[in-house]
């Protein structure tokens, strides 16, 4: 069971993401799709999912999707701290948590650390 799911298409901060939970000893599953992102909420019930407001990829249907799946999981959204508006419709999507890039890099470790001890 993957402790994070993640809808992130960027390969450097994927990268980043992958080597924090790595360290951390975090499974953390990347997707770079919406359709993607739902089969892996669906197969792993993670305990956080991670979305890049600004992915290629539809970000908002995927918060619609996996909250439409009925599920509980806290989802937290970043994105850069000028797009208030995209921010304002992550949170009527769905996210639990919206935040800027800056903050959720900074405090990674701490987050990926709370969802994989909410699956111990």
């Amino acid at each position: 069971m993957a402790a994070v799911v993640a809808l992130v298409d960027d390969l450097f901060f994927q990268a980043k993401l992958l080597e924090t939970a790595k360290q951390l000893g975090v499974d953390l599953r990347t997707c770079v799709t919406p359709d993607a992102l739902v089969a892996e909420v669906a197969k792993e019930s993670p305990g956080l999912v991670i979305v890049d407001l600004n992915a290629r990829a539809n970000a908002l249907e995927a918060i619609e999707r996996v909250r439409s799946a009925g599920g509980s999981i806290p989802l937290i959204g970043f994105l850069s701290h000028v797009q208030v508006d995209l921010a304002e419709r992550a949170r009527a999507a769905g996210c639990s948590n919206v935040m800027p890039r800056s903050k959720f890099t900074r405090e990674l470790a701490t987050i990926l650390r709370g969802a994989k001890s909410e699956l111990s």
